[in-house]
């Protein structure tokens, strides 16, 4: 793949972002890919290059652009059990920085670079997002579904919550097709929220899949912490494949 830093221009600063596609140069389906609390790193940077391998144009912004150029805390090259959480306290005060109304705005501005990119093809997009990125994909769904086709997100945390800007509360903008892989090992998104979101969606009229996945843990997607599950991992890239598929 081609893949390659660049920078995107929001109301608030530069973005930087991972730019990846097929080496042919021709214009491809364009995808939005949110990151999880650690950030953009290698690993994440080949989950990008294995989608652009399917054959499409894939962003991958640095939501935390705010507080500098990723990596925002030095991150180990294996995040595992002893680290993750230590991390993950060092993380919250950023992750909080990233208000709703500012992650609608990002979003926007992520968008609107992908229209001007001549490696994307003109028309709508999709966005695919893990952990915290799978808020951020369905907030993004629901801020521009006039550009937003499909949505996903895996093991996503707080996506129904009791929150006055719950995540879920915004399925009534919601046109675009989504899914949801979640992690049946997750304190971040227990039953009763599943149902919750399930029932807005349903609610809302919105296409929609929500798929649980037996004995896999937050996180596992991400091969280089010890979160990942190599079964549940390719069950999601099946997911979204397909959903890719119907969508391109």
């Amino acid at each position: 793949m081609t893949g390659t830093g660049v920078g995107v221009l929001t109301d608030d600063g530069t973005a930087d972002a991972y730019l990846t596609h097929p080496p042919d140069g021709a214009p491809r389906p364009a995808v939005l890919l949110y990151m999880d609390a650690f950030g953009l790193r290698p690993g994440l940077r080949e989950m990008a290059d294995r989608l652009a391998g399917a054959g499409y144009t894939v962003l991958v912004p640095n939501v935390f652009y705010r507080r500098g150029p990723a990596p925002v805390a030095e991150l180990p090259a294996f995040i595992d059990d002893a680290s993750r959480g230590r991390l993950l306290r060092r993380l919250m005060p950023v992750m909080r920085q990233l208000t709703p109304e500012r992650a609608a705005r990002d979003a926007g501005a992520y968008l609107r670079w992908l229209a001007d990119c001549p490696a994307a093809t003109a028309g709508p997009v999709a966005v695919t997002g893990y952990c915290m990125g799978a808020a951020l994909s369905l907030r993004t769904a629901a801020a521009h579904p006039e550009r937003v086709a499909a949505a996903a997100g895996f093991h996503g945390g707080r996506l129904a919550s009791d929150a006055p800007d719950s995540p879920h509360l915004l399925a009534g903008r919601i046109t675009a097709e989504l899914y949801f892989g979640h992690a049946d090992r997750d304190p971040s998104l227990p039953p009763e929220q599943i149902e919750r979101l399930e029932r807005a969606l349903t609610d809302a009229g919105v296409r929609h899949r929500c798929e649980v996945y037996t004995g896999a843990g937050h996180g596992y997607t991400q091969s280089d912490t010890a979160a990942y599950d190599k079964e549940a991992d390719d069950r999601h890239w099946a997911a979204l494949l397909g959903l890719l598929a119907r969508t391109f």
